[in-house]
């Protein structure tokens, strides 16, 4: 999807986003009040720019659940979740949102990813009966978020289940997500139903009231909060897109090793800002403590109401009483990252007690 360029950038006041969210909006004009809709009512999220692939075949689902870090071998039609692949060490290289429906796995990626992501498929694929493809030039991801989600799908009469996607009759489908429903469409349908949804009463937000939200959740997205050495607890990926109690897969003994210990090396953060710098940390900026780097920035964003944030991840003792700075900005980490010796899974993770879950 080379100069991607989604049709929700003709809205009025949208402004253009740049790196990975090139090809959408970045906002529609007023960003805070875009985050207000998406927390207080409902927004619009345009993800066009995420790539799409399909898995269809017979042993599709067991074939995935030894490939990748979730249990996905018992999805139900309907059922959604995240996953990883780790690298042989451990390292997190990709993250897919799943979801069976209909005779095939959907998963949909980072913007760029897709390729990669089929890479691994193929080479994984051996004499399984299974066909991955990238079908990003015919679908195309929506999200709706905010407690006025459901409302919005019962005015423009489109089928919906609180905890399991749904076909739609055009084709694509409707899933649950963390703040609402993701909407898989035909791609070439894309102005339609985001007209349908606008005039039923969603908020076009941009990628900037998305990403505030997001670090607001402690939400990491792979390639801007993690580096080539993030582990999955570290992430705290944990529960949400890796399953405990599973068979082996590449990279489970890291994962087994850091759990047993429950001492991931990192933690992932939520960073308050001072705002005494005009401009906000770009990813990768080093996260200082006494002059000396303690961890780096991902995501640093304007929230609505918690004024400049960002992700971070820090060296695994780093605390709320610690004086750091980033980027000319002073910076201290949120009270609910209170250091302590947990599991590995920290604060924020939800472990789960299915194979199972909503995606996020």
């Amino acid at each position: 999807m080379n100069e991607y360029r989604s049709p929700l950038l003709d809205q009025p006041k949208a402004v253009a986003a740049s790196g990975p969210d090139a090809g959408i909006a970045w906002h529609y004009g007023d960003p805070l009040r875009e985050q207000r809709a998406a927390a207080e009512t409902v927004a619009l999220y345009d993800r066009s720019h995420r790539e799409v692939l399909v898995v269809p075949g017979p042993d599709r689902l067991e074939w995935l659940h030894a490939i990748c870090s979730q249990h996905v071998s018992r999805l139900a039609d309907g059922d959604s979740t995240e996953a990883l692949v780790l690298s042989l060490t451990g390292h997190v290289e990709q993250h897919w949102q799943l979801t069976e429906l209909a005779g095939q796995v959907w998963i949909d990626v980072e913007p760029g990813a897709a390729d990669e992501a089929l890479a691994y498929l193929l080479k994984m694929r051996f004499l399984k009966r299974v066909e991955p493809a990238i079908v990003t030039s015919d679908y195309a991801v929506l999200g709706l978020a905010g407690p006025q989600a459901a409302a919005v799908l019962e005015a423009i009469a489109v089928p919906h289940d609180p905890k399991a996607a749904v076909a739609l009759p055009a084709g694509g489908f409707v899933r649950p997500a963390a703040d609402g429903f993701e909407l898989m469409i035909p791609r070439d349908s894309l102005p339609d139903w985001s007209a349908r949804l606008i005039e039923a009463g969603a908020a076009p937000a941009g990628s900037w009231a998305a990403a505030a939200l997001r670090v607001e959740r402690h939400q990491p997205r792979l390639g801007l909060d993690t580096d080539h050495r993030t582990l999955a607890h570290e992430a705290g990926w944990i529960g949400t897109a890796v399953h405990l109690d599973k068979g082996c897969y590449r990279g489970q003994e890291t994962v087994a090793r850091v759990q047993n210990m429950g001492k991931a090396p990192r933690r992932l953060v939520l960073l308050h800002l001072s705002g005494d710098s005009e401009l906000l940390p770009v990813p990768g900026s080093a996260v200082e403590k006494d002059g000396k780097a303690v961890g780096f920035v991902g995501t640093a964003v304007q929230h609505w109401e918690l004024g400049p944030i960002a992700l971070a991840i820090v060296k695994r003792g780093i605390g709320p009483a610690d004086q750091l700075t980033v980027s000319g900005h002073t910076a201290a980490l949120d009270p609910s990252d209170e250091v302590a010796e947990k599991p590995a899974g920290f604060a924020g993770t939800r472990f789960l007690e299915s194979p199972t879950h909503a995606s996020s």
